[in-house]
């Protein structure tokens, strides 16, 4: 315990002698750090908002071959085949929970920036909030069918120039007036304007809906289900969970943002860990007495690579910690973009997990260990007698 004990007291107290050095290189291992956490909570933010965005027990419909629900296109003969299954639930008062869909996009202008950006405007059923209970009016009313009113999501509210409770937009040749703001939990439906979906078919001059959205009686019974509608000859469709079909979504944004994150962080990390290699090797070379002396008190070679390997990894430690709450602060920012799989804006937040904060601390950890293993192997062979002559 005594020999455990002794090399860690003496790597601690080094760092704290050499104080300057200690926080510039930890700075620097914080940077690199809080590049390395920030790109993933922009990855797992995203992929969040879009999953959240889904229920398990809700099943997408849309037509084969398409991507989005933008490009897609049910017929209403095909709809109302899906919506006579047995498998559809049913609410308390007997109707069926489907929901017929029209998704169009349309330009509005940012109010940050005064530029136009793309926008979901989503034509619902009677039963659209009823299976969207992650969906509450916050300000308002719900829009009356059958007219031109609708509700906007609170990040277009919050987001874009002209849209509050009580205005009027003008896109599809007519004026719809806001009547009401709603709050969807973070999630995609955030960034969405909400309308009749008659109306919103013939304001855009559309024949067919754009997807079809239904709750299952039984949640196990989606297999049967799919495999069932899939092999009907008069349906073109294809069937998703709804979580599936809005984790697909954010794919082609999360393994971009995921590469670009892992080249920058390769990037910067290398200069951390030379950082980290010069600041051992000046340790190394102000204490080569010291280590003479810890030789001929009996301390053997790994006794003393062990302890300037913990003098290294506790400097990339208190970096790593230190990246990581700088990187917990960009919880409190939201970030609006295009979603380059739907070309439409969406809001999301950095989200930090704790398997992001283990992994941000066990690359800190690699870093340390790296830039100190070539320093401890060399102040663990340094001769007795020429160190103690140092």
């Amino acid at each position: 315990m005594a020999f455990a004990r002794i090399p860690l007291n003496y790597a601690w107290r080094n760092l704290l002698t050499r104080r300057l050095t200690t926080a510039l290189t930890a700075g620097g291992m914080a940077l690199v750090v809080f590049v390395f956490a920030t790109v993933l909570m922009l990855e797992a933010g995203l992929t969040q908002t879009l999953t959240a965005t889904g229920l398990d027990a809700n099943v997408v419909a849309i037509r084969k071959g398409s991507q989005t629900e933008v490009q897609s296109g049910l017929s209403r003969a095909e709809a109302a085949i899906v919506e006579s299954d047995p498998a559809v639930a049913l609410d308390r008062h007997g109707r069926r929970l489907v929901s017929k869909e029209c998704v169009v996009l349309i330009s509005l202008a940012k109010k940050a920036s005064g530029r136009p950006s793309n926008v979901v405007v989503r034509g619902a059923g009677e039963q659209g909030l009823a299976l969207r209970p992650q969906v509450r009016l916050v300000e308002g009313r719900p829009f009356r069918p059958g007219s031109s009113e609708i509700v906007v999501g609170r990040a277009i509210a919050d987001g874009f120039d002209g849209v509050a409770l009580g205005s009027t937009l003008r896109f599809a040749r007519r004026d719809w007036t806001v009547v009401g703001i709603f709050d969807a939990g973070r999630s995609g439906f955030d960034s969405e304007v909400w309308g009749d979906a008659e109306q919103m078919i013939q304001a855009f001059r559309r024949i067919n809906f754009s997807a079809l959205v239904f709750r299952l009686a039984e949640p196990d019974a989606f297999e049967a289900l799919r495999a069932r509608l899939e092999a009907d000859p008069r349906l073109t469709a294809e069937y998703k969970r709804e979580t599936r079909f809005y984790a697909d979504q954010s794919q082609v944004m999360a393994t971009f943002i995921s590469i670009l994150g892992s080249v920058l962080s390769a990037i910067f990390s290398v200069g951390a860990v030379i950082g980290a290699m010069i600041t051992m090797y000046a340790a190394v070379a102000n204490r080569i007495g010291e280590i003479g002396a810890l030789r001929a008190l009996g301390f053997r070679r790994a006794s003393i690579m062990a302890a300037f390997l913990a003098e290294a990894l506790l400097l990339s430690l208190l970096g790593g910690l230190a990246g990581l709450a700088l990187a917990s602060c960009m919880q409190f920012f939201a970030i609006s973009t295009m979603n380059w799989q739907t070309f439409s804006e969406l809001a999301f937040r950095f989200t930090l997990t704790p398997a992001i904060a283990l992994q941000s601390l066990l690359f800190a950890l690699g870093m340390g260990l790296v830039g100190g293993f070539l320093p401890a192997l060399r102040a663990a062979r340094l001769p007795i007698v020429d160190a103690l002559r140092a």
